[in-house]
């Protein structure tokens, strides 16, 4: 996988404007400020190529980047409280559109090591489930937790998301840059 290939496409803020499929797609999902767009930039190896907000439920678009072989989809954040009715509807439409297209080959499912998987992250594992769409977990924000911490966490993860058996649980720091290669060892047997 060739990171400094990959180039900001598009962004597009409702299903009808989404363009048609024509490159695998790894979607990159989770709640608002799990830390997504951090995650894109990293494993690219770039510092502002996905916008990056210290505002919860700031992307609201679904946003493209490509090698021109593949596409990583920033998908917009979910479980952010402060959104408008209208807004909800607007964001779970576009959600609903981008699946309901069948466009994600793989998604790496975001989800804060530090905590429990939310109502939100179930109410997302179980749809993935349901659909049979292949994810890998990436388990955020790991440097947060001392050694003990981050043993216990990872035992209890892995217990958690047995359930749904994810193609791979990968711990990751964007302060260490721990997970990168196994993240981009995952993707390119999925994409190359």
């Amino acid at each position: 996988m060739n990171t400094s290939a990959f180039d900001y496409e598009a962004s597009f803020g409702t299903p009808k404007q989404l363009p048609q499929k024509t490159l695998p797609e790894a979607a990159f999902a989770g709640r608002s400020n799990v830390g997504k767009s951090t995650l894109i930039n990293c494993l690219l190896g770039r510092k502002n190529l996905a916008r990056v907000s210290g505002v919860p439920g700031k992307t609201i678009t679904v946003n493209f980047y490509s090698d021109k072989k593949i596409r990583l989809v920033d998908l917009p954040g979910y479980g952010y409280a402060k959104r408008s009715e209208a807004e909800y509807k607007r964001f779970a439409a576009l959600m609903e559109g981008y699946f309901a297209a069948n466009r994600a080959d793989l998604v790496v499912q975001l989800l804060d090591m530090r905590h429990a998987p939310s109502k939100d992250d179930i109410t997302m594992l179980d749809f993935l489930r349901a659909k049979n769409v292949p994810f890998a977990a990436v388990l955020t924000k790991s440097d947060k937790l001392n050694k003990t911490q981050f043993a216990a966490r990872l035992a209890q993860m892995e217990h958690d998301l047995s359930p749904y058996a994810p193609r791979g649980i990968i711990p990751f720091s964007s302060i260490r840059k721990q997970g990168l290669d196994p993240l981009r060892e995952l993707i390119e047997r999925y994409f190359f």
